[in-house]
């Protein structure tokens, strides 16, 4: 039975820039309604947060653009589309306004949101804790609440007095906590006792430039020591299939790599062991407890121009979670084929090392798996409703007992 209590309508401004947040901006969007029904949605979302009830003033695509090159062409258009969310939410009188992702999008038309007294929380933290930590000011002005999904972000934020709350990562809620890997392997056609690696040279143009072939001369000087192992590769789509078959194409046939279109988890289940360039490939190769190694390369101005701005100890995030090398990683200079090949066949030769890295992987599943979209509505809503303990209780509830 839905409650019933005498609540006024909220209404609440909702933009997601990219597929991803679109799943995020759905799950946070269903849980709000199960805690309070008498809630609108308007602002930008994809399929999943319109199934969910969101009213999207624009297509989510217009909004999601990657690169400083790819913004500059789309300025004009996405400063007219900021100015229309922000008259749309005044006008209408929003609420709480819920930035998802898209940082240099969303805590703009935040930071003019709360110019005209309108709560405002970003969900999905930037990696301000990375690289750039002189954004924190304008975040701290521009967020009344920081939703994280890793706790590492959580502490820096503490740190830097911006209000936050960690609600755990959705993917740790989606896979599962036992994953039958021999299943998997038989799926795709090999052995339980073959030797498997997962290949995820990155689901970009541009990723896939620099670590596909990087990537596949690996395969190829491992094939070359022990032509028993096997190869699979998770491509995110056609566009990205054709770029590696054209770098694929420059190999031997006889190394044995399987290509497969998206599937990207089920493939990796599959593996002994992961190859994955640096990324949220990387968080889920965890859940799905692969070890991995981890590689990124990416071209030398960026590098140059780029890199002294970064401040962590690791790129990997099992590293960052852990704080130590939990997996081995290689950037730029490092991520030679010497030394990646070296470490995916320790790897594969060494089961007592991947039982204790999978062990590690374990514990971290368990610490991230908090119901992060049930988490994210409790904390938001607490932004903008005032209710006695009691009650608050209760909407947690979602329903009244008998």
């Amino acid at each position: 039975m839905a409650l019933q209590f005498n609540q006024k309508l909220l209404t609440v401004g909702i933009v997601a820039g990219e597929l991803s947040g679109d799943q995020l901006g759905a799950g946070l969007i269903n849980a709000l309604k199960v805690r309070y029904p008498q809630i609108r949605f308007v602002g930008v979302g994809g399929p999943a947060m319109i199934a969910a009830g969101c009213h999207s003033l624009f297509p989510l695509d217009r909004l999601s653009v990657m690169g400083l090159f790819a913004v500059l062409g789309r300025l004009r258009e996405l400063l007219h589309m900021r100015r229309q969310l922000k008259a749309t939410f005044c006008e209408q009188k929003i609420d709480l306004f819920i930035g998802i992702d898209s940082p240099d999008f969303n805590l703009g038309l935040a930071l003019e949101l709360k110019k005209h007294g309108i709560k405002t929380a970003h969900y999905v933290s930037p990696s301000v804790w990375a690289w750039r930590q002189g954004r924190i000011k304008k975040i701290r002005k521009a967020v009344d609440l920081m939703l994280t999904l890793l706790p590492f972000e959580a502490d820096f934020y503490r740190e830097h007095g911006v209000p936050v709350r960690f609600v755990g990562h959705p993917f740790a809620s989606d896979i599962d906590m036992e994953i039958d890997s021999n299943r998997a392997k038989r799926y795709w056609g090999f052995r339980p006792e073959d030797k498997v690696v997962a290949l995820m040279p990155g689901s970009r143009a541009g990723e896939l430039k620099y670590m596909g072939p990087l990537f596949l001369q690996v395969a190829d000087r491992i094939h070359h020591c022990d032509p028993s192992v096997r190869f699979i590769v998770a491509l995110a789509n056609e566009q990205r299939r054709q770029q590696f078959s054209a770098y694929r194409a420059e190999f031997d046939d006889r190394l044995p790599i399987q290509m497969v279109d998206g599937f990207a988890r089920e493939v990796m289940a599959g593996a002994d062991v992961v190859l994955a360039t640096s990324g949220t490939v990387t968080l889920e190769a965890m859940l799905l407890k692969r070890p991995m190694v981890s590689a990124y390369r990416w071209s030398p101005l960026s590098h140059a121009i780029f890199s002294p701005l970064v401040n962590i100890d690791y790129i990997a995030l099992p590293n960052l979670l852990a704080k130590q090398l939990v997996v081995p990683e290689f950037l730029q200079q490092q991520a030679t084929v010497d030394n990646i090949s070296v470490a995916v066949r320790e790897l594969l030769d060494n089961r007592k090392k991947r039982n204790q890295i999978q062990q590690t992987f374990i514990e971290w599943h368990q610490r991230l798996n908090q119901n992060a979209s049930s988490l994210a509505a409790e904390a938001v809503l607490e932004l903008v409703v005032t209710q006695s303990s009691h009650e608050l209780k209760s909407f947690s509830a979602g329903e009244v007992g008998q």
